[in-house]
């Protein structure tokens, strides 16, 4: 693998979020105008939890707590992102999270267009780039964490 100046491995979190009849929340995106689960940076002097915790509040508008620990995802093909000036793969730790209050489904920013629950098997086609195993990991209450 080639190393060179516009190649960065980055942290990163994605978080999973169920409602009561087991739909998940997801978020259109503003910067690609796809649908994803609730995903960000790591920012410098940040934990990943208290990260999780803030891209949701960002993204979302609402608190939240952590529910459990999925997994870590770092395989280059479903983690390397290719912009205009660089390549970044991304280490992601993910989790599922649970809302700490009802969510205002209309809430929008420069970060979000539109969120919306979706039932496992009815995803939107539009969907953002995310590993493969992202859904059956959540949905499979595995003991310990997945390493991917």
């Amino acid at each position: 693998m080639t190393n060179n100046n516009s190649n960065y491995i980055l942290p990163a979190i994605a978080v999973i979020i169920f409602n009561e009849n087991g739909e998940i929340l997801l978020q259109r995106r503003r910067d690609t105008g796809k649908w994803c689960i609730i995903c960000g940076h790591v920012e410098y002097g940040e934990t990943v939890d208290n990260a999780v915790l803030r891209e949701i509040k960002e993204e979302t508008g609402c608190n939240a707590e952590i529910v459990r620990f999925i997994g870590i995802y770092s395989h280059p093909a479903s983690q390397t992102y290719y912009y205009a000036d660089k390549s970044v793969q991304y280490i992601t730790t993910y989790f599922e999270a649970k809302l700490t209050a009802p969510i205002d489904l209309t809430f929008t920013n420069d970060e979000t267009m539109q969120l919306n629950y979706f039932l496992p098997d009815k995803l939107p086609h539009d969907m953002g780039m995310l590993n493969e195993n992202w859904l059956n990991d959540a949905l499979h209450k595995k003991e310990l964490p997945y390493i991917r």
